[in-house]
């Protein structure tokens, strides 16, 4: 992992070693599953129906398109980086609410929250996009700079109220109600935003992320984090037959 101030935003690129992908295949089909189902929700299958109808449960949500899943899994480690390295939390995993398997979800791709120690301090967002890409280009970063851009900068009306009815449903009424007061009574100020951009590529992106840092003129504090996969598409491929053969194994 590399890791340097580009002004003043942070920029981490990552690269897979050929020797560790087997390794990273088996660990990230493990915390994949529960991108697409609550834990509550695997273990009540498990418990009423066994392995076997929980299995086939997973893999009925499971993308079979190659750009689909390529999607999928960026923002599968976007949540992941976001939930380890950072001191935000991510506080509900949104392809749980796919309307199809076979459909990108629309809106703000993560939407997290650092709620500081102060209680008289404002919550904080933490606004992330997501790009896959096999060979990685400065057009995909743009289009990623075009939505964190969007309404201002801040987190959309949609992405706040979406996540703010997830968590009332979820019985997590204390947070929806200070996601509520943000977006509808207090407002949310570019101090209270932190931007993230997250790239899944083949090729290393350490350039084009730093150059499309460089070139940012906002005041939003920056963190771009690029993730290199040599071999992306088996790589994609190797971690969704896996989830379904882990499903499968007796």
């Amino acid at each position: 992992m590399a890791e340097e101030e580009v002004g003043d935003h942070s920029l981490i690129t990552l690269a897979a070693r050929a020797a560790d992908l087997e390794v990273g295949c088996d660990a990230t089909a493990l915390c994949v599953p529960s991108h697409y189902a609550s834990e509550e929700r695997m273990a009540e299958l498990l418990r009423r129906l066994g392995k076997s109808a929980a299995a086939q449960f997973i893999e009925q949500k499971l993308p079979e398109s190659s750009r689909i899943r390529s999607g999928d899994l960026g923002e599968i480690f976007a949540t992941e980086y976001i939930s380890e390295r950072l001191v935000f939390t991510v506080p509900i995993k949104r392809l749980r609410w796919k309307d199809h398997r076979e459909m990108a979800m629309r809106g703000d791709d993560v939407l997290a929250v650092h709620l500081p120690d102060d209680d008289e301090s404002p919550i904080v967002f933490l606004k992330a996009e997501s790009k896959s890409r096999a060979a990685l280009q400065s057009s995909v970063i743009a289009e990623a700079r075009t939505s964190l851009n969007a309404d201002g900068g801040l987190p959309s009306p949609h992405a706040l109220s979406f996540v703010a009815d997830r968590l009332r449903e979820l019985g997590e009424t204390e947070l929806s109600d200070i996601i509520d007061d943000a977006q509808l009574k207090d407002g949310i100020g570019a101090d209270q935003v932190c931007h993230m951009l997250f790239v899944l590529s083949g090729n290393d992106p350490a350039n084009l992320l730093r150059n499309e840092l460089q070139q940012y003129s906002g005041t939003i504090e920056q963190y771009s984090v690029g993730l290199q996969v040599a071999n992306h598409g088996q790589f994609i491929q190797d971690v969704y037959d896996t989830v379904i053969a882990n499903g499968d194994d007796d």
